[in-house]
């Protein structure tokens, strides 16, 4: 048999829209999910007011991934930062 060559990833071209490229501010998140998907809504919540920043939805399967990735994410950034202190928890309430 011939030696193969293994494939190289396809790159895919991702354009970020202005209004996307600065992100938005999240000091809060709740996380929800049916059978097949999960809710991730971000939120933005001041003294008098907050609001719905974005609202992410995945698959059972990508959510995992990203779960994956925001452990090793935090273990990379605590090896070169030290230990993050976690927030308190937010004061029980209804989003409105």
């Amino acid at each position: 048999m011939a030696d193969e060559v293994p494939k190289q990833p396809k790159s895919i071209p991702i354009k970020v829209t202005d209004d996307i490229v600065g992100g938005v501010y999240s000091n809060h998140m709740m996380i929800s999910h049916t059978q097949e998907e999960f809710f991730m809504d971000f939120f933005s919540v001041l003294p008098e007011a907050g609001k719905l920043s974005a609202r992410v939805i995945a698959s059972p399967g990508h959510m995992k991934r990203i779960a994956r990735a925001m452990v090793e994410n935090i273990a990379k950034y605590e090896a070169r930062f030290g230990m993050i202190t976690e927030a308190p928890e937010p004061p029980v309430g209804k989003v409105h």
